[in-house]
């Protein structure tokens, strides 16, 4: 019985080690390099999930004399936050890397957290929102620094657009949450 345990662990090793190498896509970029880049793709990816679905929570709950504006900038505001996730993933793919792959791996990963509250008014929707946006704008910067040190031209292309997306999205949600007096009423 043993025997088989051990067989078994030893099979499931190979086939996992198989399958990683199935999923090693060839690139010229050096694979330590391509590492430490996927590594902070990932952080990133991981931000933008929580991200998002803070967003659409909040385009869900928000309340108010302004709530049709509210709802539609925050719909707005995850759907380009959500087109960046298939992006993302697919560079680190491309680098021969393995992006995240688990709602728990995305909350460990993360910088950012969830908000669970079962209320929460517009104005501190706002603020808690211009907060994580900043955050994943200088999560951003700092995997286009490790891109540049890879010669990760394509990632950091990618994150640029990205980093001027989320500025986008940061200045409307400050202008928008401005001298706000707004209540649940």
């Amino acid at each position: 019985m043993s025997n088989v345990r051990t067989l078994s662990k030893k099979s499931a090793k190979v086939s996992t080690v198989a399958k990683t190498a199935a999923l090693a896509t060839p690139t010229d970029l050096d694979s330590a390099k391509a590492q430490k880049v996927a590594d902070a793709i990932n952080r990133v990816l991981a931000d933008t999930f929580v991200l998002y679905l803070k967003t659409k929570n909040f385009h869900w709950h928000v309340s108010g004399k302004h709530f049709r504006d509210y709802h539609l900038l925050l719909d707005e505001q995850a759907a380009a936050i959500y087109a960046t996730v298939d992006p993302l993933a697919e560079r680190v793919r491309k680098i021969g890397c393995q992006t995240v792959h688990s709602y728990a791996e995305i909350l460990k990963l993360s910088a950012l957290k969830e908000n669970e509250a079962a209320y929460v008014a517009p104005q501190d929707m706002f603020a808690e929102l211009i907060a994580d946006n900043k955050a994943a704008i200088a999560s951003m910067r700092e995997a286009h620094g490790i891109c540049d040190e890879a010669d990760d031209i394509a990632t950091a292309s990618l994150l640029e657009e990205y980093v001027d997306e989320a500025e986008k999205r940061l200045w409307f949600l400050f202008e928008t949450n401005q001298n706000r007096q707004d209540s649940a009423t």
